[in-house]
């Protein structure tokens, strides 16, 4: 097929999932939010997290001029790499804020729809995640289409993925920050101090906690798996022109990726669970079901087009069998994610059964179930990069990376349900829609707990093969042939990126901690000297607390971030190229 076709049909896809979401969009839109309380609740969250954003970007708007000026003035291609940066940056905060400004838009509908069945609260819920994982996949598709058919050079790709980059730094990590800060504040005095339930409208910190499910949860894992997302493509397309030459080398990528729209909009049309009234372990066993299927849908369709795609187009099929290692790695992983995290298994029961000893002993418990989670993962990606490599070498490394992030639009749209859900049983709590209405919010917030969960698994497992994938890349470009580890400069980085993981972890913690005692101290203020909240007769300053977070946050993200950014750098300068692949690599194996 002729090269001008196949990119219009790679445009089109993008196209198509952008098309998806505006239909999405009409959808929710047309549900009724509710009564007037609901709305007042609802506008309130989305006030404080479209604040949050605004905070957000304009520190990121700054750190993008400085960084553009310095990519335009010294990086070659002079000022391609710059601008391919500059768009990576925007079409990642474009689909954060899209994303987040629906998913605000759909928890009082949601929880409105929960009055009539669990099933519609459920649809809903699912449709606004869809929203934020289609605008991912697309705009990702999209804008590194365009920059790759304009300027055919790997350098600019690159420029592209580390403006994706940028934009997941500030919003996942303070994100991450607001949203924990958050959640510890509320709960400690709300729940801990005063003995009032979760969601309560008289918690002045309510209102910053169902905040931070929507800035860390949908924007921040938006951003980070549009990273993730962008950078598998961009690098399987730098090592597919070295291996397969510049014309299907560079298409080859973003087929499989357009046909991983296809197949995830079909995949997430076929969640539609039956609208039967149920008990509460039924709703949540349907409402797995549903989303089930969607993946099973999904990941079977799209391993039917890539064996078509890289038959038809390589004729090697050493790299389907790679794209199928890390689709099969990726699905195994959510079944794990699932299977720890879920209330219906084993490690899910054992930790509730140590929460009869007291809360010291599941701590301990939980802690170690957390770690024992982590070896069916590893475990999984070792087992994918050995067989891709076997299969396709480094650039088979790259695209089992893309096989497990093919089907994102699918698996995001889940993980972002989570938070839609969690904001709609606060919703129902706080309007006090009723026992019924509330225990089918806590249905699917039951649900939305393991998708997050799985989300997160996800995540990190395909930030790692990403990883792998760039590894390969920077041996590639940079060079390197061999990093031996009798090297002092390779194990001087390798130390040094193991030890910047847990630096960049304490930072954030005490970030986290800090907010929290801040918001903390400003709740027993309200409940102290506003009269009349305890007892319901007056309304706490919400804002307040948000405004609080938000700053925190802001303020606590800037040294980790900062760190990531110069270690890197200054480990080059100093100790050269083969230092930085060690410090990837000892960053990789801690992380």
């Amino acid at each position: 097929m002729d090269s001008i076709v196949l990119r219009i049909l790679i445009i089109l896809a993008g196209v198509l999932a952008l098309g998806f979401v505006g239909y999405l969009v009409t959808t929710i839109i047309r549900e009724n939010p509710g009564n007037e309380k609901m709305r007042e609740i609802s506008s309130a969250i989305r006030q404080g997290a479209m604040a949050f954003l605004r905070r957000e970007f304009t520190t990121l708007a700054i750190f993008t001029v400085v960084v553009f000026i310095i990519l335009a003035v010294f990086i070659e291609p002079r000022p391609y790499v710059a601008i391919a940066y500059f768009f990576g940056t925007f079409t990642s905060a474009l689909a954060g804020w899209l994303g987040m400004n629906i998913a605000t838009l759909a928890n009082a509908r949601t929880a409105n729809a929960a009055i009539e069945s669990w099933a519609r609260g459920l649809k809903i819920a699912f449709s606004s995640g869809a929203v934020m994982g289609f605008c991912v996949v697309g705009l990702g598709l999209l804008g590194l289409s365009i920059i790759a058919f304009i300027w055919e050079d790997s350098h600019v790709w690159l420029g592209f993925a580390f403006g994706a980059s940028s934009v997941a730094l500030f919003l996942r990590v303070g994100g991450g920050i607001f949203t924990k800060s958050a959640d510890v504040g509320a709960d400690l005095v709300g729940k801990v101090e005063k003995g009032i339930p979760e969601d309560d409208p008289r918690n002045p910190a309510v209102i910053a906690d169902n905040v931070g499910d929507n800035v860390g949860d949908v924007a921040g894992m938006g951003s980070d798996l549009y990273e993730s997302y962008v950078s598998a493509i961009a690098a399987s397309m730098v090592l597919g022109v070295i291996v397969l030459g510049t014309g299907i080398g560079m298409l080859l990528p973003l087929l499989l990726s357009g046909a991983g729209i296809v197949c995830s909009i079909i995949g997430a049309l076929s969640v539609r669970p039956k609208d039967i009234d149920a008990e509460f372990e039924k709703q949540v066993a349907m409402a797995h079901g549903a989303m089930n299927r969607g993946v099973y849908v999904s990941n079977i369709l799209m391993i039917i087009a890539s064996f078509l795609i890289i038959w038809f187009y390589v004729g090697d099929l050493g790299l389907f069998w790679a794209v199928l290692a890390g689709l099969i790695a990726g699905f195994l992983i959510a079944q794990a994610t699932e299977y720890f995290t879920s209330a219906e298994h084993g490690p899910a029961k054992k930790l509730a059964q140590a929460a009869e000893s007291g809360a010291a002993v599941t701590i301990i418990e939980g802690m170690a179930t957390g770690f024992m989670s982590t070896v069916i993962p590893v475990l999984l990606v070792v087992i994918a990069t050995v067989l891709a490599y076997l299969f396709g070498g480094l650039l088979g490394i790259a695209v089992a990376s893309m096989g497990m992030l093919i089907n994102l639009g699918m698996l995001l749209a889940m993980d972002c349900y989570g938070p839609i859900a969690d904001n709609s049983a606060g919703i129902a709590q706080m309007a006090n829609l009723g026992k019924k209405v509330r225990e089918r919010c806590e249905a699917l917030d039951s649900v939305g707990n393991t998708t997050a969960a799985l989300g997160k698994g996800f995540a990190i497992a395909s930030a790692a093969l990403a990883s792998l994938a760039w590894l390969a890349t920077y041996f590639a470009v940079a060079n390197v042939e061999i990093a031996s580890l009798t090297n002092v400069a390779v194990i001087a980085g390798v130390l040094i990126g193991g030890m910047l993981t847990f630096i960049f972890c304490a930072l954030s913690m005490r970030g986290v901690g800090t907010g929290s005692f801040a918001i903390v101290n400003e709740v027993r203020r309200q409940f102290r000297e506003i009269k009349g909240l305890m007892e319901g007769e007056a309304k706490p300053d919400y804002v307040r607390c948000v405004d609080i977070a938000t700053k925190r946050a802001l303020k606590s993200m800037m040294l980790p971030g900062t760190l990531v950014l110069a270690v890197p750098l200054i480990l080059g300068f100093t100790l050269g190229p083969q230092a930085v692949a060690g410090l990837l690599v000892g960053s990789l194996v801690t992380g």
